[in-house]
């Protein structure tokens, strides 16, 4: 059918056919025609029991998880051991050049790995080729560094196992396993149970092309923890996620005394104190929105001083309003550049379903909705299942009987707060004890100075929203965000390294005790 004014069409070639044709061209070995492939002991193995998935984006089904059991992770873990023991003997600048060649072919096929995001966490193009661009810049970063970084150290005993959540495969998960690698570890990978199966299992067969020692395998976290989390041979566990998975990681990795990094939710605010200086706080509103704030330093909570909040909501509502989401492969003409969209759909019908329940529920309970979007605001394709979506909407005062309140949502939910002082202002910032990031917008510097500081966020920004970061800058969280050692810039590195002494106390929240860098 010729495309109309009122009809998008599916970009030419982008297909997911198209997408699934080129991974089995490209690495026949990771990839049948009905399913991927697990890789441990240096090679893929069709092995594991292959769940059907289908994609966020329009429902069309998908490569599947072929997920393992218990005992086949043990054997992956012990084999990864193996592996271990010779990589950390191979000399660093072996390492190094490596490493800088998976990056290389990483690169050559970004757009293939973009795509792939694409459809199976629904990320926008824009956004799913900053998260590939991202690992790869952010290791290159590394590989040129190394050296200094591990003056006076080693690698751990044993591999790092990685267990990470599914918004960013590319720019968190093989980002961490490539500087893993680099500083002399073996590398052991669960893929996301809810998506990025084909991105990871291409980037993992190009890395593995080049030598370095990955293992990536697919299961239920609960079946393979035992072997992931607990097993000796683990030197490291690196968990990205909830705070309730990661809550029995952090009781497992506390009783084995075992080196860990454990990123979890918080509830991440922003609040509005004595402030403005409007003009420059509105653009930044509609960028919340990015990938639909299903990332773990989005901001879904606005603390807002009661005096300030009719001014607040005239430029906070017409940022909202311009907000574009929708199918982020559909265009008006095939020849059209992919839209330029703040979202996609969720990670699942189950979760769209989940967050409007949520909202529904807050609204009856006295939440007031000051924005509610509509699926008809969207831009789909004609007659595409749209179940995976959700429109922006946006509450004044959830009851704290509702998630909404002391969550985060990971979804395009706002949430407004109102307060008269100070101390209701720290209250509200500080809700879900602790988080990632916040930012205090407020005119007066020395203000900022005095109340930054009781912001349980492991960065708060000035009248600016604060990210992860790349290369030299450090990440954490305060309270039951973060468990065990911080990351980024060369505290990455010395989190899976060993010092001379091999028992010194790393900057982070352990059990024993907590350290700033």
């Amino acid at each position: 059918m010729a495309p109309t004014l009122n009809s998008l069409v599916l970009r030419p070639g982008a297909e997911w056919d198209s997408a699934w044709r080129r991974c089995l061209v490209l690495a026949p070995e990771a990839f049948r025609d009905d399913r991927v492939l697990n890789l441990w002991n240096g090679a893929w193995h069709a092995d594991g029991r292959p769940l059907p998935a289908v994609t966020p984006v329009d429902g069309t089904p998908i490569a599947g998880p072929p997920r393992l059991d218990a005992s086949a992770a043990h054997r992956a873990v012990r084999a990864a051991l193996d592996q271990h023991r010779a990589w950390r003997e191979v000399p660093l600048a072996d390492r190094r050049a490596r490493v800088a060649a998976a990056l290389d072919a990483l690169d050559e096929h970004r757009e293939l790995l973009s795509l792939l995001l694409v459809w199976e966490i629904g990320k926008p193009w824009r956004l799913a080729q900053a998260d590939v661009d991202r690992a790869i810049d952010g290791v290159r970063w590394y590989v040129d560094g190394i050296d200094g970084m591990l003056a006076g150290r080693g690698p751990l005993a044993g591999p790092v196992s990685n267990i990470a959540s599914w918004n960013y495969p590319m720019s968190v998960l093989v980002h961490a396993m490539l500087v893993q690698a680099l500083a002399g570890n073996a590398v052991v990978a669960k893929t996301p149970t809810d998506g990025g199966l084909a991105c990871l299992t291409l980037a993992c067969a190009l890395i593995h092309r080049e030598g370095v020692p990955v293992t990536l395998v697919s299961g239920s976290g609960g079946e393979l923890s035992e072997a992931l989390v607990r097993a000796p041979e683990i030197g490291c566990v690196s968990f990205v996620g909830g705070r309730d998975a990661g809550a029995r990681v952090a009781t497992a990795v506390a009783d084995l005394g075992k080196r860990h990094v454990l990123e979890q939710e918080g509830l991440n605010t922003w609040g509005i104190w004595n402030f403005t200086d409007w003009d420059a706080f509105a653009p930044q509103i509609r960028k919340t929105f990015d990938y639909a704030k299903q990332r773990c330093t989005a901001y879904p909570r606005f603390v807002v001083q009661r005096s300030a909040f009719a001014e607040f909501l005239a430029h906070y509502l017409p940022a909202v309003r311009a907000v574009r989401f929708g199918h982020p492969l559909a265009i008006d003409w095939p020849a059209d550049d992919l839209p330029e969209l703040d979202f996609g759909p969720l990670i699942n019908a189950a979760k769209a379903k989940e967050l409007t329940d949520q909202v529904a529920e807050a609204i009856d309970r006295g939440a007031v909705p000051l924005h509610q979007g509509s699926l008809s605001e969207g831009r789909f394709l004609p007659g595409q299942d749209r179940s995976a979506y959700v429109p922006p909407v946006t509450l004044l005062n959830p009851p704290p009987s509702s998630p909404l309140h002391h969550s985060e949502p990971f979804g395009p939910v706002d949430t407004i707060v109102l307060v008269d002082t100070e101390a209701e202002l720290l209250a509200a910032m500080n809700a879900s004890n602790g988080a990632l990031v916040a930012t205090l917008s407020c005119d007066d510097p020395a203000t900022y100075e005095r109340l930054a500081p009781q912001i349980r966020a492991f960065k708060v920004g000035h009248g600016r929203p604060r990210s992860r970061g790349d290369r030299q800058e450090l990440f954490g969280g305060f309270g039951a965000s973060w468990r065990g050692a911080f990351v980024g810039g060369e505290l990455l590195v010395r989190a899976v390294t060993v010092g001379p002494s091999g028992d010194e106390r790393l900057p982070g929240n352990f059990p024993e005790y907590h350290l700033m860098p």
